[in-house]
């Protein structure tokens, strides 16, 4: 599919969508494109607040102009014309878009509109009552932000080459994470070039994992239990003021930092492939940590190492509980680093982001706690906290992505749909086995098992070139 300044394909399980231009024609683009993706997505996101807090949409809406638009117009007008180009491009309203884009960042102000709804217009007159009778609006305070994804980014000592390499993988409940299938690259008039997992109608990746035109890599993982929020410029708006204008470490570190608001609170790796830096960004609110290393690696498994923002700014984080994806993850990350000390590579990278070792009970098990997670094959009977989550809840990792300086430097990366390891989700299988989860069953997809696919920038994929490709990656899975 073309427009007249991009083009879509879809290969192994992704959508592929290059766009380019001003804020405006670059985002009408990206809503033609994946009109029919963003709708899907939208009614998908509906639901699953409803499910969540009991509250339609309008409510929900009413918060995001507030808490998330008019922040974006003021302070970002050059995302705020791209959201408003996708807006018309796919005829999807603006303020559905605002709030579909900054839906990671929506728990972490439920409490803060509690507190704070008088300011919110029209929300008191329409919600006061219920809102007042709440104790504790979306469950922030006791248990904090919900975690995902496992990553580790090494360079020198740890990594074959000496250079860079970089993994990562995503895992959400699987009606939001089966969305971000959708690789997009934007070449902007102003700034870098930037290649990225994400959404469709996303203008950052949220997922994260990027590569930009200036040689940077970008990742990184949630914190698990964090609960201190702000009302400032959300994370949408200030990572990708990162990708696309960042020049050097510091100034990632000064984008994430000013006008923080705790959204999203994660630990971001950052590589700088120009001077073989990484560094890792433990981002709070009133806590920040940065280190740097030209030899080392860091790992991401939803926890921090800061102990300020581990036990002032969170809440339950699982850190060295390993019978917690938490601790569990930081322990065998830390195996699989030395394990391949000075041979980790692109093959290796998918190997460890594929890892099914469980180290509590000290065996292979798909299960919550290892680095590729199935909380869908999880009964949790050896949680120290049983309802955190349920047993075989629909969640878990949904993609792998792996990248080095090399494909950085070609601005491109690897990516595999589905899952990490590449087990397959069937929805009727599924729903058969666990029929508490039946009334997920109408908003869930088939993940089939994919092969690892090569995405490069303004790569039209020919389909000779494309057969090639998946048939070449395919022969080396099977050779595994």
């Amino acid at each position: 599919m073309k427009v007249s300044n991009g083009f879509k394909y879809e290969i192994n399980g992704w959508k592929y969508i290059s766009i380019k231009g001003h804020p405006y024609e670059r985002g009408v683009a990206h809503g033609k494109l994946l009109k029919q993706e963003i709708i899907q997505s939208t009614d998908a996101m509906k639901w699953n607040l409803y499910n969540d807090y009991g509250f339609h949409i309008d409510f929900f809406l009413l918060i995001s102009n507030y808490i998330f638009k008019d922040v974006i117009q003021d302070k970002f007008p050059e995302f705020y014309e791209e959201l408003n180009g996708i807006s018309h491009g796919s005829s999807i309203s603006l303020d559905l878009l605002v709030l579909w884009n900054n839906y990671p960042s929506l728990p972490y102000s439920m409490n803060y509109v509690k507190k704070n709804m008088h300011k919110i217009p029209n929300l008191v007159e329409k919600y006061g009552d219920v809102l007042n009778s709440l104790d504790n609006f979306g469950g922030m305070m006791e248990g904090g932000s919900k975690d995902k994804c496992s990553a580790f980014m090494a360079v020198g000592d740890y990594t074959h080459d000496g250079k860079i390499c970089c993994t990562h993988n995503s895992f959400d409940d699987f009606i939001t994470g089966q969305y971000f299938n959708i690789v997009i690259d934007i070449k902007p008039k102003k700034g870098n070039r930037i290649l990225y997992q994400s959404a469709p109608g996303y203008i950052s990746s949220q997922t994260d994992f990027f590569v930009t035109s200036n040689g940077f890599i970008g990742t990184e993982t949630t914190f698990g239990g964090f609960n201190n929020y702000k009302h400032n410029v959300p994370i949408l708006c200030r990572i990708r003021n990162c990708m696309q204008y960042a020049n050097t470490l510091d100034d990632y570190v000064n984008m994430l930092k000013k006008d923080n608001s705790g959204d999203y609170a994660n630990a971001w790796l950052i590589g700088n492939t120009n001077t073989n830096e990484i560094m890792r960004i433990e981002l709070g609110l009133e806590f920040v940590n940065v280190e740097k290393k030209k030899n080392g690696y860091f790992i991401g498994f939803n926890a921090p190492y800061d102990s300020r923002i581990r036990n002032l700014e969170s809440v339950n984080s699982g850190f060295d509980d390993i019978r917690r994806h938490q601790g569990a993850r930081k322990v065998r990350l830390e195996q699989l680093m030395e394990e391949h000390k000075g041979k980790i590579n692109l093959d290796i990278a998918k190997e460890i982001i594929a890892d099914h070792y469980d180290v509590y009970l000290e065996k292979d098990n798909k299960c919550s706690r290892t680095v590729c997670s199935h909380y869908e094959l999880d009964a949790r009977e050896y949680m120290s906290q049983s309802d955190r989550p349920l047993p075989y809840a629909p969640r878990g990792a949904v993609d792998g992505c792996v990248v080095d300086t090399t494909l950085c430097k070609n601005m491109s990366f690897l990516g595999r749909w589905g899952s990490s390891c590449g087990t397959p989700f069937l929805v009727k299988d599924f729903m058969e086995k666990n029929i508490q989860w039946k009334r997920y069953e109408p908003y869930l997809h088939d993940r089939v098992s994919q092969p690892w696919t090569l995405f490069k920038i303004g790569d039209k994929m020919k389909k000779y070139t494309r057969a090639r490709v998946t048939k070449s990656i395919t022969n080396k899975s099977r050779k595994k």
